[in-house]
């Protein structure tokens, strides 16, 4: 009689670090991609032991690595286009995640190309801060033969503009690497900068790889198409299906619930990834730069090939809602303001500036004579935003809701408004947004669904834990699931209530713990209810539990870091320092993951 072998109950030859390893390469890989990987894996085997060293210093002489961390998915991206050229070109390579990258690999290098992203203040993507704080440590090993380039991408509204980029391509200096060419530094149009680094990146490897080695490939199992029609550069028109206010009118913010029809896009996710929405500016607000700056909305622009009535350049093409650095200068320049030129220089009135103001509050504060074409050249191209998705299409099918709050504010006696949150405000029923969908390996729900679930996510941060509840519970999953709230006043603010209540009732969240900061004498946020339950929460991380935290990176995600780290050294009976490694540790295991923005 034959038996049915489980996949849990095969014993595994691994040791538990390379087993949890193994997981995060694997997790989220499409059926088509673990097929290959079995298929690779066999091929390898099937050429006999060789010496672990021996193997690997051969291999990296005999091939390219492609190295990225990314936080939105950027660098993936890029890192990704940059295998494809490689592979066509016949080239021996590989694309490793940060987090998945074997530390003691990196003696071994020969080629390596990193694409690196720097969010907030100057701080890693969270998949790459094990591998930066290694490279940056004295344990890192000396590397003369080395030969490597850096691709950084960032964002100049942020003072700290691809800071972890610059690090890196100076530390692999300081280690005796040879750079194949200079740090390259993408803005938020990295297009503009990738692709010529990525070309470059790609000659590069040809001349240190004169005679490609022939690639060990696997069989060709099936024809399956590895990306959907509709994508990032290909967005799909999704249809507005309903779009409510979910906070009281009494609340200092408006808060929306959207949700969108996918259906016939081909597009599906998973709990945690994002949704990319492309916007358009508000019109009031193009009307008041046409206006401001006494331009003709129809008057047609060339720039880069393509050729647009003005209007349309400021409404779907250009950055009009956050201030960069580039358009401060040229601006600046424009103008002829010494004054605004010297703050320019200033570290600290340049952060304050781009905090602060939008870019038409530049033009009605230095005014300057801006003509149509020059004006296109020096804003920046709209970019998407990425939203987290609020639902589990196991539970909504074909749909996608997001948790989105209005930006929409007075400034300077003027309103002020964000692209996004205006442009799906304005969307009412059966309107049309584009829309894609981001991935996000590194923020899943555990592979066992029997471990235990916290997450923390204060305001609109809590949208991705609608979907994890959603889908934990749909899925029948028996881990615990404790969720961490808050929002500024219980009876305007608190999203998503009446779920949260139904929830604990029917099992499918166990605990819930709430902050509302304005409602007592003093303001208490989630930070402090973590602190409140450390004990707990500290029994539930040693027991294997998944922590996950949600929503803004500058204050709440600092402030939660460090609560955890002092709940880990008062409870585990750890040294500060210790506490922080247990805690990195967590992180680099995937046990303890960010959305943060």
């Amino acid at each position: 009689m034959n038996a049915v072998v489980s996949q849990e109950s095969l014993a595994s030859p691994l040791a538990a670090d390379k087993a949890a390893q193994l997981q995060r390469l694997l997790e989220g890989l499409a059926p088509h991609e673990l097929y290959w990987v079995a298929a690779r894996s066999a091929a390898l085997a099937a050429r006999g032991p060789q010496p672990a060293q021996v193997q690997a210093a051969a291999a990296a002489t005999e091939r390219v690595t492609v190295l990225y961390g990314s936080q939105t998915g950027n660098a993936k991206r890029v890192a990704e286009q940059l295998l494809k050229k490689l592979e066509a070109a016949g080239l021996p390579a590989r694309l490793v995640r940060a987090d998945a990258y074997v530390q003691r690999e990196l003696a071994q290098e020969r080629q390596l190309f990193l694409v690196i992203s720097t969010q907030g203040e100057g701080e890693p993507p969270d998949d790459a801060r094990g591998l930066i704080d290694f490279i940056a440590s004295r344990r890192a090993p000396r590397l003369p033969a080395l030969r490597y380039a850096v691709l950084g991408l960032g964002d100049s509204s942020y003072p700290q503009f691809c800071a972890i980029g610059r690090q890196l391509d100076a530390r692999l200096e300081e280690l005796g690497a040879a750079r194949l060419d200079p740090l390259a530094e993408a803005d938020v149009d990295l297009d503009e900068v990738a692709a010529p680094w990525t070309a470059a990146a790609l000659e590069r490897a040809r001349e240190l790889l004169k005679a490609p080695a022939a690639a060990v490939r696997a069989p060709l199992l099936q024809a399956v198409p590895t990306h959907a029609v509709h994508d990032r550069d290909h967005p799909f028109a999704a249809t507005v299906l309903a779009n409510q206010r979910i906070v009281s009118r009494d609340s200092e913010r408006e808060v929306l619930h959207v949700e969108l029809s996918l259906e016939g896009s081909g597009l599906s996710y998973r709990p945690g990834d994002a949704l990319g929405v492309w916007p358009r500016n508000p019109p009031a607000l193009v009307r008041q730069w046409l206006a401001l700056l006494q331009l003709d909305g129809d008057a047609d622009v060339t720039h880069n090939g393509r050729t647009l009535p003005l209007l349309r350049w400021l409404t779907e093409e250009r950055e009009l809602t956050r201030l960069a650095r580039g358009f401060a200068l040229a601006h600046a320049r424009t103008s002829g303001d010494a004054g605004l030129a010297r703050a320019l220089e200033d570290p600290v009135a340049l952060t304050a500036l781009l905090d602060t103001h939008q870019p038409i509050d530049l033009l009605r504060r230095y005014p300057a004579p801006w003509e149509a074409a020059a004006l296109v050249a020096a804003l920046r191209p709209l970019t998407p935003r990425l939203y987290s998705i609020a639902s589990s299409s196991a539970v909504v099918g074909d749909e996608v809701h997001l948790t989105v709050s209005t930006v929409d504010y007075e400034a300077f006696g003027e309103r002020h408004w964000g692209a996004a949150s205006a442009f799906l405000a304005a969307s009412g029923e059966d309107a049309r947004v584009p829309v894609f969908i981001e991935a996000n390996e590194r923020f899943r729900l555990p592979a066992d669904s029997a471990r235990d679930v916290i997450m923390v996510g204060p305001g609109t941060g809590v949208a991705p834990f609608r979907g994890f509840v959603q889908e934990r519970h749909e899925t029948g999953a028996s881990g615990r699931n404790w969720l961490f709230f808050g929002n500024r006043h219980f009876a305007d603010d608190f999203l998503y209530q009446l779920e949260w209540q139904e929830a604990l009732k029917q099992g499918a969240l166990h605990r819930l713990d709430l902050a509302f900061s304005r409602d007592g004498a003093g303001k208490v946020y989630v930070q402090h209810r973590l602190r409140e339950h450390g004990k707990e929460l500290y029994a539930w991380l040693s027991g294997g539990a998944h922590l996950y935290v949600c929503g803004d990176a500058t204050q709440m995600a600092r402030d939660v870091h460090a609560a955890l780290v002092d709940i880990a050294a008062e409870h585990g009976g750890l040294s500060h320092e210790d506490a922080g490694a247990w805690l990195a540790d967590l992180l680099q295991q995937g046990r303890y993951a960010r959305d943060v923005y």
